[in-house]
């Protein structure tokens, strides 16, 4: 596995392009300055050993010099080792619903959007769990399998826009019964399934699959996102909303009965989501009350600093620049790397 160190002097990479722009506008301000003084063919032959190449190939040699130095710094690291450690933790699957009734905005910034900033916020609280993540709509498949890399769970997270599924709908007892498989194996550690939805166009077998969870020892928490008295759904990429085959607006509504319904089926709690943060304080307690054990995880426990390979490539570019003169060297006239 790859990693760096010390990420966080990767920002210094930002100064590279305006390292670039500043050069090259002082290069085309040098020559603006040289046209004044006459014909630039004339000049070149009244000052032979000058060479218009020679100063931009050793900029670059520099430029890259430096990008190289700043990634150095940053400690390139590669993992030698895998090891097994045990943490004391629970398993989560989040089932978040991504239908097109998800885009309405009765909750800031949106349905979607604010179920997404909820769930990292959940991950960042998480310590030694498992996480996995499923979208469903129409039907229900696994955006990322579960897992203790945090940082991949808010990556998958990013990517997650209704366009991942195609068929509408929202189809929870899919969603539920694709949680239940997607548990570890080992025994005797707190399970909860958290469907984040809506919960419009409910498409039947939510409850008896929150009933088989809470058989298996999972709990089922259900937030419902968005208001009972309903939202238009914006059409992505215009300032008009989503109409039927009337041409009449659709207003979508949260349907809390049914996902009251689908909770208490399932042994857990359901949790209104509104613009508040209170859903996810309740949540969390809920999930702190499910009981931690050992679990096993399978990480690098050790790191190969790459740094000393930078550093030779760094001198090895620096020994080139050195080299190369701003000049054409009388002695190597034949040559023509450069002009």
């Amino acid at each position: 596995m790859f990693r760096f160190a010390d990420p966080n002097v990767l920002y210094l990479l930002i100064i590279l392009p305006f390292v670039a722009i500043f050069y090259f506008y002082s290069n085309y301000r040098r020559t603006k300055r040289l046209r004044k003084y006459g014909d630039p063919e004339l000049l070149s032959m009244l000052m032979p050993e000058a060479s218009a190449h020679r100063p931009v190939f050793k900029f670059w040699v520099l430029w890259i010099t430096l990008g190289l130095s700043i990634v150095m710094l940053a400690r390139p690291q590669f993992g030698t080792r895998l090891e097994k450690v045990k943490r004391s933790g629970i398993e989560t699957i989040i089932a978040l619903d991504i239908s097109n009734s998800m885009l309405a905005e009765d909750v800031v910034p949106s349905r979607l959007e604010k179920a997404k900033s909820l769930i990292s916020r959940l991950v960042s609280n998480f310590n030694d769990d498992k996480v996995g993540l499923i979208v469903f709509a129409g039907d229900a498949f696994t955006q990322l399998p579960i897992t203790s890399d945090y940082i991949s769970a808010k990556m998958f997270l990013e990517s997650i826009t209704p366009s991942l599924i195609s068929s509408q709908g929202t189809n929870i007892g899919e969603a539920i019964r694709l949680a239940i498989k997607s548990f570890t194996p080992q025994e005797k550690v707190g399970r909860a399934i958290i469907v984040i939805t809506d919960g419009e166009n409910h498409e039947g077998g939510a409850v008896e699959a929150a009933k088989e969870a809470a058989s298996k020892g999972m709990k089922v928490f259900v937030l419902g996102i968005g208001s009972p008295d309903g939202s238009p759904i914006p059409l992505e990429g215009s300032n008009d909303y989503r109409k039927d085959n009337q041409g009449n607006v659709i207003v979508t509504r949260l349907n809390e009965q049914m996902c009251r319904e689908v909770a208490q089926a399932g042994n857990g709690v359901y949790i209104r989501v509104d613009n508040s943060s209170s859903a996810q304080s309740l949540l969390q307690k809920e999930i702190d009350k499910l009981t931690k054990r050992d679990l096993e995880s399978t990480v690098y426990s050790n790191y190969n600093e790459q740094f000393p390979a930078l550093a030779w490539i760094i001198i090895v570019l620096l020994i080139i620049e050195v080299v190369v003169l701003d000049k054409k060297n009388p002695l190597f006239k034949n040559i023509k790397l450069f002009r």
